[in-house]
């Protein structure tokens, strides 16, 4: 994404220190998040936004320091009793009293079945392979677990399995369907989300539609909750994937106020609809989620925050864009660290915004296209990711699509049609991030 200057130097050191289609096979629609708001923020939403290249430094600097103040911040809360780490799960269907912090700290990295089960324009159990890929296989995700990931994201679009209003009955056979593949991974002890993706023709958040959406909303995540209500705490469910206005001002870059409300009315409803279904899921982690899930200052900043005591924000970041994304007209392929400070901004915000307040993070989406066989830079890149995101104690999630030999938005890792890997080398640099003493 191409940088813009800030309009002010008061400005910029005002927001360091804290004031204030189915046949395009889209990646996620995040991979466009930053690329969008090139143009459509307004002046005094992007410079709250982008750093310029001038205050990079200075950005890092911040940056560190939010993040070694949220470490010390830990490590002084738990001084008195080091002893206190919970016990592991004991199986699949074993929910601790865990606290969020706890539970995340657990997490090491993650990887997106993405282009499966959220694949839509078509019903049926069919619906998992329309985009491409094959059917999902538990020698697939064990693949992925022997790798190293202990986190998986399982993206699932409902919208094309409903049954009419007011009751949005979800296809048993769709149910079933998705609840095996959750069990592939549980049965590996891998920590499991899944959501609601690709909902946005029908989840508009804004005053015109917001009524008849939160009923929707509710339905849905009454029906899931209660489906996989015996599962234990390494379940998670995360209400909303970028929820936006398609086309809507400032789509990708924090909506408008109006938009932003409703949103805050959509987490409060996903929530409550998890608490009401009782059992396991009054303990459940659950994911709250900005403005197109998006990282910016505009829409993390006015976030309003349920009141609840298993509650973590899913936030999605393909940074810096033009490095990980090739639709980008200042596209670049390599990684020498001169952009690293777009990284470490993303972590200080996320981290002065969150961190400091004891709610936890999750970048649920990230990672880089193959352009034309640069492995080694986003190996280079994603070392210089993770580490920053780790001493945040943010688990990551690699967006993988299924696509590296044919169409477009090559984000795959893993060749699920032989379980072997695309890029292995992008795979082991993630764990060596990881496999390294804090």
């Amino acid at each position: 994404m191409k940088r813009k200057k800030l309009l002010t130097l008061p400005l910029i050191l005002a927001l360091l220190t804290g004031c204030g289609a189915p046949a395009a096979q889209p990646a996620s629609g995040n991979a466009g998040n930053e690329a969008a708001s090139n143009g459509a923020e307004t002046a005094t939403e992007q410079a709250s936004v982008e750093s310029s290249d001038a205050a990079a430094s200075t950005t890092e600097v911040s940056a560190n320091a939010a993040n070694d103040a949220s470490a010390e911040a830990s490590n002084e809360s738990t001084a008195d009793d080091v002893t206190a780490k919970p016990e592991p799960a004991k199986d699949k269907y074993d929910m601790r009293d865990i606290t969020p912090t706890d539970l995340v700290a657990e997490m090491k990295t993650g990887w997106n079945l993405g282009n499966t089960f959220d694949s839509f324009g078509t019903s049926g159990v069919e619906a998992e392979t329309y985009w491409g890929n094959p059917k999902t296989t538990k020698e697939m995700i064990d693949a992925v677990n022997e790798k190293g990931f202990d986190c998986i994201r399982i993206p699932v679009t409902w919208a094309d399995h409903l049954g009419a209003a007011p009751d949005y009955t979800i296809d048993e056979a769709w149910f079933d369907r998705v609840e095996e593949v959750v069990n592939y991974a549980l049965d590996d002890n891998m920590y499991v989300i899944i959501n609601s993706h690709h909902e946005e023709e029908w989840r508009i958040p804004d005053d015109a539609h917001i009524d008849a959406v939160d009923e929707e909303v509710k339905a849905i995540w009454v029906q899931i909750a209660n489906r996989f209500e015996k599962y234990g705490d390494h379940l998670i469910f995360e209400g909303l994937n970028e929820p936006r206005v398609k086309g809507g001002t400032n789509e990708w870059s924090g909506g408008t106020g109006e938009g932003r409300k409703c949103l805050d009315r959509l987490n409060q409803t996903f929530v409550d609809a998890v608490r009401s279904t009782g059992g396991n899921n009054e303990k459940r982690l659950v994911l709250i989620t900005s403005f197109a899930s998006s990282h910016v200052i505009p829409t993390i900043g006015s976030m309003k925050i349920p009141e609840d005591d298993h509650l973590a924000v899913s936030i999605h970041a393909y940074t810096p864009y033009d490095f990980t994304y090739s639709a980008s007209g200042n596209s670049y392929d390599t990684w020498d660290g001169s952009h690293k400070g777009d990284i470490a901004g993303v972590m200080q915000d996320l981290q002065r915004i969150f961190g400091v307040k004891g709610i936890p993070v999750l970048l649920t989406e990230y990672g880089a296209e193959d352009k034309n066989g640069n492995t080694q830079e986003v190996c280079n890149w994603v070392t210089e990711y993770l580490t920053r995101a780790k001493k945040a104690g943010i688990p990551c999630f690699w967006w993988d699509n299924g696509l590296f030999e044919s169409g477009n938005e090559h984000f795959a890792i893993f060749n699920r049609n032989d379980c072997s890997w695309y890029r292995e080398d992008v795979a082991d640099a993630i764990m060596a991030v990881y496999n390294e003493e804090k």
